[in-house]
């Protein structure tokens, strides 16, 4: 009898424990589609700010190579963004940029505040969301640049955000696309080359803003280079001006890393 009682109790607290794991993974989904449903509202609503590719004759080079074989020369001519960030502004006050990758879904606004933890969990609009946002890093001085400008988002599994990242891994990406980046900003207007790709363990190295001297700016940036997964056939040295892009690849602590150089500048007028 005491055995049939204790398997009884055994059974229904199976039962219990499975109908609260159901409920807490019901939760889990709902909100997750609640996140997903408001991040593409957000994204659509964000589809009329004006943005145009541009090439003028103000463009100007950054750090050209004196080997015309680099790839640099390859890509330099490729147009700029320019966005209107009247509107952005009075949406977001901590809007600081718009980033477009080729080949990639990112086309989306950065922003930036006083830390690294906010816009984990908020949108675009300051709102609680799972998705977070693309966010510059608080160190980081968007008017003059720093030497490794250091941008962060979620690698959601739907592609969101910096979901698509994953697609820098493939050989079939690296073969297909041209590895650039247009960023835009109230101040000018950038064209990035991609010069490094990789996978890693959770580390703040590479996410380093402020070096003490060209030398060791040197050393990181052979380092980051030659970690990379792909060869771009480019040079980057200390003259150089980097942004790198963090990403989570899985649950187990894996980053996806970009990292790319600036190799066209154009100044806007105000």
């Amino acid at each position: 009898m005491k055995k049939w009682i204790k398997e009884h109790n055994m059974i229904i607290f199976l039962y219990t424990l499975a109908f609260f794991l159901l409920m807490v993974a019901s939760y889990g989904i709902s909100a997750w589609l609640q996140d997903k449903q408001q991040l593409k509202q957000l994204t659509q609503d964000l589809k009329s700010v004006e943005k145009k590719e541009t090439t003028t004759e103000e463009n100007i080079l950054v750090n050209p190579p004196q080997n015309k074989d680099d790839s640099y020369w390859k890509y330099v001519t490729e147009p700029l963004l320019t966005v209107d960030f009247l509107e952005l502004s009075e949406k977001n006050s901590d809007t600081v940029a718009w980033i477009k990758i080729s080949g990639t879904t990112v086309d989306y606004p950065i922003v930036q505040t006083t830390n690294n933890e906010f816009y984990l969990t908020h949108s675009f609009e300051k709102q609680e969301n799972k998705a977070g946002w693309i966010y510059g890093d608080f160190r980081n001085n968007w008017q003059s640049l720093n030497a490794n400008t250091i941008l962060y988002g979620h690698g959601r599994t739907d592609g969101t955000m910096f979901g698509s990242l994953n697609d820098l891994l493939n050989d079939d990406w690296y073969q297909n696309n041209k590895p650039l980046i247009q960023i835009s900003t109230p101040a000018f207007n950038l064209l990035l080359q991609i010069f490094s790709v990789y996978t890693i363990d959770k580390e703040s190295y590479y996410l380093t803003t402020h070096f003490d001297d060209q030398k060791q700016f040197s050393f990181f940036l052979k380092t980051i280079k030659e970690r990379s997964m792909f060869d771009f056939q480019t040079t980057v040295n200390d003259n150089d001006k980097i942004f790198t892009l963090s990403t989570c690849k899985d649950n187990f602590g894996k980053r996806i890393v970009v990292h790319a150089k600036i190799i066209k500048k154009e100044t806007r007028s105000h």
